[in-house]
């Protein structure tokens, strides 16, 4: 069962928290992140990403680079813009957008449920991503973000955040993206003391949802305090624990993650939809296609639309992982059509996360920077679950979430 613990965060005053929060790391690049808050020097990025206050062609994972993180904190905390609270607590945080609305509980998870596979896994980290940021963790001895998890959820769990939800919040913004972010104290004894014994009763296994990296460093760097410390899982210590937003699987939003190929592999538009067709029933559509059933695909091709729909055969319903549509699209197209075999690493194939939209892959191709598109009915959670549980991995650049979490609106120190 999942191991959730309270902790005393480190938070934005409440007048500053817009200011602070930030969107996190790898949403942007560092010099658009050098852009978003050239005015504004209490900017959590500066935090997070604090390469953006070097130069381009400096090395951006140098030593100095993560100090610079470090004291940029502690900047915040010394002139009294983050503080840390005095009891150990749970805090309730509800993010709203479009009209979607899902609410997660943060807390600490354990070390050693990741270890243990309790924190379940559907990707492969990079090592290069991976170090960057367990050197984050263990230049400040903080984890700076959390990490973005799902459960199965639980009625009692759900019932006792709506009844967080009727006390007052301590933060409640809109920020410039227009999301709503709320996030409500949780410290009553009864509370707490419950939510720990549901999550350790009930919850049988947490799914990382959008953070692997993180996940991996929050654990892995948490080992080596221990380690130093000559600690074990029972002291107490709170390198034993990172910092985690949990939601529901029920609430949670995955939304499509598209590709965009640079060319046809040297074949003529007629070959390359001829070929399709081979694995496909094809149809020429009348406007854009979004996909909204299983296997059925939109392929933007020379300024027309097509409805792809793969045929029997191409697929493996029984598979976890052959099912998926991005599993398809690889081994019908890409692989076989394109020779796009590895992509972590070909530069012919690009990923659009769907919350550009459609219009976005017309563009990538009607400017001639792509030649076709490909748009991809979004994986369920319950997808994502079968993979984990089955300790199998998915293909690079499947899930998207929206909304994102906001980072700086709390702090876990270890």
């Amino acid at each position: 069962m999942s191991i959730l613990v309270p902790f005393k965060a480190f938070r934005p005053i409440e007048d500053k928290v817009k200011e602070i929060a930030s969107r996190p790391y790898d949403v942007l690049n560092a010099q658009e992140a050098r852009e978003i808050c050239k005015d504004n020097p209490n900017s959590f990025y500066r935090v997070i990403k604090p390469e953006l206050e070097f130069s381009d062609d400096a090395d951006h994972y140098a030593a100095e680079v993560y100090k610079k993180g470090k004291e940029n904190f502690d900047r915040l905390v010394d002139a009294g813009l983050m503080v840390q609270d005095e009891t150990e607590n749970y805090y309730a945080y509800q993010i709203v957008m479009n009209g979607h609305t899902q609410t997660g509980l943060v807390g600490c998870c354990s070390i050693d449920d990741y270890f243990n596979n309790v924190i379940k896994k559907h990707e492969l980290t990079r090592p290069d991503k991976e170090e960057d940021r367990k050197n984050h963790v263990r230049y400040s001895k903080l984890n700076y973000e959390p990490v973005f998890f799902a459960y199965p959820h639980v009625n009692s769990i759900d019932e006792l955040v709506v009844d967080v939800k009727n006390d007052a919040p301590v933060y409640d913004i809109t920020t410039d993206d227009g999301l709503q972010h709320t996030l409500w104290i949780i410290n009553d004894t009864d509370k707490v003391t419950a939510i720990k014994a549901l999550f350790e009763a009930q919850v049988p296994s947490i799914y990382v949802a959008d953070g692997h990296h993180r996940t991996a460093a929050g654990a892995l760097v948490g080992e080596e305090f221990r380690n130093e410390a000559k600690g074990n899982a029972a002291d107490g210590g709170r390198y034993n624990y990172f910092m985690a937003v949990l939601f529901p699987d029920n609430q949670l939003k995955i939304i499509d993650y598209n590709r965009v190929a640079k060319d046809l592999n040297g074949m003529d538009e007629a070959t390359f939809i001829a070929k399709v067709s081979e694995k496909f029933d094809v149809e020429e559509n009348e406007g854009e296609y979004k996909p909204n059933a299983l296997h059925h695909f939109g392929m933007y091709l020379n300024n027309k639309w097509y409805k792809l729909v793969a045929k029997e055969g191409t697929y493996n319903d029984n598979d976890p992982v052959e099912v998926l549509d991005v599993t398809i699209l690889s081994k019908q197209v890409l692989e076989p059509l394109l020779n796009i075999v590895d992509l972590r690493t070909d530069k012919r194939i690009d990923f659009v996360g769907g919350i550009r939209g459609l219009g976005e892959l017309e563009k990538r191709v009607n400017s001639g920077e792509m030649a076709v598109a490909f748009a991809l009915n979004p994986v369920s959670m319950q997808q994502l679950m079968d993979i984990s549980d089955n300790d199998m991995i998915m293909p690079p650049k499947v899930t998207w979430f929206e909304p994102k979490l906001r980072s700086g609106m709390f702090v876990h120190e270890l």
